[in-house]
């Protein structure tokens, strides 16, 4: 008895010390930002409906003739490349979804326009955005930390099977 007893005491003593050495920690510290820089890039982006781009759920409205459907969500991973022509070459990649919404067949966005060669490889920018007139950046990762801006885009083909679009950032980062 008297052992359980002195291993009880034991045991509350260690949890009282792990509550006591639990508490809630916060330091604040001055905030030495690095020098803003502008970047401007200039790439184009390439879709293939229903390789790159796929419809992951839409409505079942049946009154809705339009090719893009009102109420459709679609997940892309279209390849960035440095030209409109289909062999140009691949400089990264766009993964995100979006949703089509609007009764003009206008989106929003949430996607990241990711690089794997040059100077920004390892690096993205990340855009939260209805489609019209461009896209706000809201932020980025690697070269792009901190980033905002935006993504003006001009659609060069678009036909039922292939999506060519021209993109031209601003981006302020550090």
């Amino acid at each position: 008895m008297r052992g359980t007893l002195m291993l009880s005491w034991i045991l509350i003593i260690c949890l009282s010390q792990v509550a006591v050495q639990s508490q809630y920690y916060s330091k604040s510290r001055p905030y030495h930002p690095r020098p803003a820089k502008v970047t401007n890039l200039h790439f184009f982006m390439h879709e293939h409906t229903g390789v790159t781009a796929v419809v992951v759920a839409q409505a079942n409205i049946t009154s809705n003739n339009s090719s893009v459907p009102f109420a459709t969500l679609v997940a892309v991973n279209d390849p960035l490349r440095t030209g409109p022509e289909p062999d140009s070459e691949v400089i990264g990649n766009v993964q995100g979804i979006s949703l089509l919404a609007g009764s003009n067949a206008s989106s929003t966005q949430n996607i990241e326009f990711g690089f794997n060669t040059g100077k920004f490889n390892g690096s993205s920018l990340s855009v939260f955005s209805r489609g019209e007139p461009g896209l706000a950046v809201v932020g980025g990762r690697g070269r792009f930390m901190m980033a905002k801006g935006i993504a003006l885009f001009n659609p060069i083909l678009i036909n039922a099977t292939n999506v060519i679009i021209e993109f031209n950032f601003t981006v302020i980062h550090h």
